[in-house]
């Protein structure tokens, strides 16, 4: 088999597992979330990424043994308070949902400020190098755009764990969140379309390279 369609085929492979664990792990948050009857499962599905974040944090520190004896400590504690952590563990998915949807939007904000190259800037800067003036105003734009939606989804998701039942708020944050971001990319796509020559355009995978190669990259000023 050529050896460039079996690296694609492998990439699709890989980016097929990652959605469909995605897909899986949002439809088991919203079955916890939503349980009339809470019990160890439910709370263990809540903590499953921050317990994954940070031993993954852990494996990859200087100090992998210290770090692990510390996560297994954690560990220990949280099997220790389970019986709180059956009771509160709703509170767990609103921290990981209105958490890093604001931490996303103020990541976007504070590009914004003056001397700082905005987010979208600098992704489209790692595909076109230099930035024509259309097209510098445009990715300032959606900046502003995917700060504003980061916002709003930060505010609904507050005010739906507040005042409407679990299960409606489930629903918005578990279910509903990946393919609401979705959109987002989406219409941004067609606007893009509409709006800019098509010398200043890039296409989905062009975003996404542009994405991880901008992500280790030092953030630069204007």
């Amino acid at each position: 088999m050529n050896p460039g369609l079996t690296a694609t085929l492998l990439r699709g492979l890989r980016w097929a597992a990652i959605a469909g664990a995605c897909l899986a792990y949002a439809v088991l948050s919203h079955l916890a979330a939503a349980d009339p009857h809470p019990d160890l499962w439910d709370a263990a599905v809540a903590m499953a990424p921050l317990v994954l974040l940070a031993a993954v944090l852990a494996w990859r520190s200087p100090h992998r043994l210290w770090m692990l004896a510390l996560c297994l400590a954690g560990a220990a504690i949280l099997y220790a308070t389970s019986a709180w952590l059956v009771q509160h563990y709703n509170w767990v998915f609103l921290l990981q949902h209105a958490g890093i949807q604001a931490l996303l939007g103020l990541a976007f904000a504070r590009t914004l400020r003056s001397g700082q190259l905005p987010m979208v800037s600098r992704f489209a800067a790692v595909i076109h190098g230099p930035l024509s003036p259309a097209l510098a105003r445009y990715t300032r734009q959606v900046t502003w755009a995917w700060t504003l939606y980061f916002s709003v989804m930060t505010g609904l998701s507050l005010l739906l764990f507040w005042l409407a039942p679990v299960a409606v708020w489930s629903a918005f944050a578990n279910l509903l969140n990946l393919p609401l971001l979705i959109l987002m990319f989406a219409g941004e796509y067609v606007v893009r379309l509409c709006l800019l020559a098509p010398s200043d355009r890039a296409g989905p995978l062009e975003a996404i390279r542009a994405y991880r190669q901008a992500g280790s990259a030092k953030p630069p000023s204007t």
